[in-house]
């Protein structure tokens, strides 16, 4: 009996836990940034966040940062907006039929999904807009960093001040998929949220959590360093699916590998006690489908240990932007979950230069996906899209977050998040609030370290 509690725990936990660790071979550190290099930050040819402020001939928008916390026609401190672009028109649709002729600027996913599903799957393409920048303070920690920040302890963890992404001017790979684990996002986030998997024969399996994380490196008042030991809080309560209700798990993720795994505790209602839970991460899949992996949150979270991580470059994509409308309150499940795919009318592309990253997997080590391609925004290093490979090479999931601009945090937040599976025909939809009410997102609302504890597990699980 208890090994059965202990094993419903390690699929129940997966949903939250993010990662923990092992040691890596020796990597070589790059050099940190001169000091004349990070003086282009800021200017008028770079960001502060070390992105062209160009736009291109063929219609990446020029940079302006223009709006920080708020825009034009805002009206609310916090809760759903509609944004700034509400009333715009897509530019053009891409289709099975004419993926041709837009394919250097789409993903092997994308591909994939425009072939295997050519009624369901399209891409409307809207104008591209950088018009969101970022506070002062954020700025101010990248410039930091860029002379400071460097990889250490044989790739487990970096030094730098947190907050902000470390490495603006990124020289390897290791230095880039740092950047996707430490983005600027929120200090805190509450919100309850549901999960849709969607079969191949068009049935639906509905969950439904509470869900709360804090990071201290993110708050303006306090943060501090990337070799402080947590990263990351972490609280969530399962209301849904009927069977799991009552379980709650809590615990951090370190900043550095070498130092901690992710801790966690969890209450199990069926025997009404709170335990240390068992080490969960990397590819262990998220329940109740399985349709992703416990990294695949962000579309890659946790420790880097088990790839080498190559910077491909950076590209023009249509990738999905600003998508206000995908986290729309007033959209009902019933039309935004259909067979196949989510339905691509509330889903808005762009075009963007983005970073690629690929990680390769390392001989010797375990997970279900061979290569990784990751696709990283060029103003904020958010990971929009991930194409993930078998241990054959094939094209296996690929996953997109819709993200929006918050007035509340100042900066953009995951929404709803798609995760499909090409071999199984079926898809998560996650982190869905848009029919939640007065309980959408929350943003930068204090929060305390006591919500996180094995005490809050067991007063959340009775």
């Amino acid at each position: 009996m208890h090994e059965e509690i202990t094993m419903t725990g390690r699929r129940l936990i997966a949903s939250c836990l993010l990662t923990g660790a092992l040691a890596l071979p020796a990597q070589q550190a790059a050099a940190k940034v001169p000091a004349e290099k990070a003086a282009e930050l800021d200017s008028p040819k770079t960001t502060c966040m070390g992105a062209e402020r160009a736009g291109s001939q063929s219609g990446v928008a020029e940079y302006s940062g223009k709006y920080v916390g708020t825009w034009p026609g805002l009206k609310k401190p916090n809760g759903y907006e509609p944004g700034p672009y509400a009333d715009e028109k897509p530019l053009f649709k891409i289709t099975a039929e004419n993926m041709d002729r837009h394919a250097d600027k789409l993903t092997e996913g994308q591909k994939a999904l425009l072939k295997k599903y050519p009624k369901a799957y399209w891409m409307n393409v809207y104008p591209s807009h950088r018009d969101f920048g970022f506070q002062p303070w954020v700025c101010d920690t990248v410039k930091k960093n860029a002379t400071a920040a460097e990889v250490v302890h044989n790739g487990l963890g970096i030094q730098g001040t947190s907050g902000a992404i470390p490495f603006p001017f990124p020289q390897s790979g290791l230095e880039a998929i740092w950047n996707v684990i430490n983005p600027h996002r929120a200090w805190t986030e509450s919100a309850v949220c549901d999960i849709a998997d969607v079969y191949a024969n068009g049935s639906i399996a509905w969950g439904r959590n509470k869900f709360m994380t804090m990071n201290p490196g993110n708050d303006p008042k306090k943060r501090g360093s990337y070799q402080d030991k947590v990263n990351a809080h972490f609280y969530t309560g399962y209301l849904l699916p009927e069977r799991d209700r009552g379980f709650v798990a809590v615990g951090f993720q370190p900043n550095d590998f070498t130092k901690d795994a992710t801790q966690a505790w969890q209450y199990l209602p069926g025997i009404r006690r709170v335990r240390q839970a068992p080490e969960v991460g990397f590819d262990y899949p998220v329940p109740p489908a399985g349709l992703r992996t416990v990294d695949d949150d962000y579309v890659f979270n946790g420790s880097p240990e088990r790839y080498t991580w190559k910077l491909i470059g950076k590209k023009e994509m249509y990738v999905p932007y600003h998508n206000f409308r995908l986290n729309d309150t007033a959209i009902k499940y019933t039309d935004l979950i259909k067979p196949n795919t989510i339905n691509p009318e509330y889903v808005r592309y762009e075009l963007h230069r983005v970073w690629i990253v690929e990680g390769y997997l390392k001989e010797g080590v375990r997970h279900i996906y061979g290569k990784r391609r990751l696709y990283a925004d060029e103003d904020g290093w958010m990971a929009l899209w991930a194409d993930n490979y078998d241990g054959r090479g094939e094209l296996w999931r690929t996953a997109f977050v819709g993200y929006f601009y918050s007035q509340e945090s100042a900066t953009f937040h995951r929404g709803a998040s798609i995760y499909h599976d090409l071999t199984a025909n079926a898809y998560e939809a996650g982190y869905l609030t848009n029919e939640r009410g007065e309980n959408w997102w929350r943003l930068n609302v204090p929060l305390a370290p006591s919500m996180f504890t094995a005490e809050a597990a067991a007063r959340g699980g009775h």
